[in-house]
């Protein structure tokens, strides 16, 4: 079987020369130009049994959502991806052929948004596999958008449908680079995050950082295929699974009703929908003009 050395031999014949890397891999540590506005620094760590089940879909899609999971993160803050680096635990009955298949698609991912990979670790042990990616980024002119600026009468707007990752969409989704480049040089982004843990989840973040509430409309909530083949046997609505399954990948952002009328107006891509407002507490789903309180389900890690 082959070694750590020969891998990092493999990687790095198959690592092409990039403007921003002036020093690769193969030295203790990467050295890149330095970005001319404020660094993204993001990491993500995926495990099997997790966050994917290995044995089922295969190494390169494994690899290829570790990376896309971490550029989600930055397009998050509606910034430029510039690097990364991957740590990862092997399981010891693998190998090289494994290792081999999660570069490749981890570059799938890394090519598609011109992101080198610098560099990294390796390490083989009697457990399963371990995934973890290092993204770096860079804010564009107008600074980062955090989660933390959202006020009451915002409008709420997300980038695509939601719910019924599982059947597939949590490991071949797109990140959200260029669609959050592209509002936030239309629009004042006020706040903004990536549907990871569920969108009622992830908008009681944006809540909470920005000390304001929010109403949802049940009725504007986009809602996936998967979502609505789900629902035949989960015992669940669709809409509950768009506000509460997690791994969309798509972005909840906020901006004031003039930027949201702007938004609406111009459509910079179709799948853009405006789901509710911010208001100055609480967390509420309205349907057919019946107000509730929204509880904010969705992944919560246990420690």
């Amino acid at each position: 079987m082959p070694g750590e050395f020969e891998y990092i031999a493999w990687l790095r014949a198959r690592t092409p020369a990039h403007s921003r890397v002036r020093l690769g891999p193969g030295d203790d540590c990467a050295a890149l130009e330095p970005p001319a506005r404020e660094l993204l620094v993001t990491t993500d760590m995926l495990m099997d049994g997790t966050d994917f089940i290995l044995s089922e879909v295969g190494a390169r899609r494994v690899g290829r959502k570790a990376m896309a999971a971490n550029l989600s993160d930055i397009a998050a803050m509606a910034g430029v991806p510039t690097a990364a680096t991957v740590s990862l635990a092997l399981p010891n009955s693998h190998g090289a052929d494994l290792a081999r298949e999660l570069f490749l698609g981890l570059r799938d991912v890394a090519d598609a948004f011109n992101v080198p990979i610098v560099g990294g670790d390796t390490n083989s042990w009697a457990g399963s596999l371990v995934v973890s990616v290092t993204a770096l980024g860079e804010a564009t002119v107008r600074g980062p958008v955090r989660r933390g600026g959202a006020r009451p009468g915002d409008w709420i707007f997300v980038s695509g449908p939601l719910g019924g990752s599982i059947l597939g969409h949590h490991l071949d989704f797109t990140p959200r680079v260029a669609e959050a480049l592209q509002l936030h040089e239309l629009v004042e982004l006020r706040a903004m995050c990536d549907i990871s843990d569920g969108l009622s989840a992830d908008l009681n973040h944006i809540c909470e950082e920005s000390r304001c509430g929010a109403v949802l409309d049940g009725d504007a909530v986009p809602i996936t295929d998967a979502a609505r083949e789900l629902s035949r046997t989960s015992g669940r609505t669709p809409l509950q699974h768009a506000l509460g399954d997690g791994e969309d990948f798509e972005l909840v952002f906020t901006v004031s009703p003039e930027d949201g009328t702007k938004l609406l107006a111009r459509r910079p891509f179709p799948s853009l929908a405006k789901i509710g407002e911010c208001v100055e507490t609480g967390l509420w789903l309205e349907i057919n003009g019946t107000r509730q309180p929204l509880a904010p389900t969705g992944w919560v890690h246990s420690l």
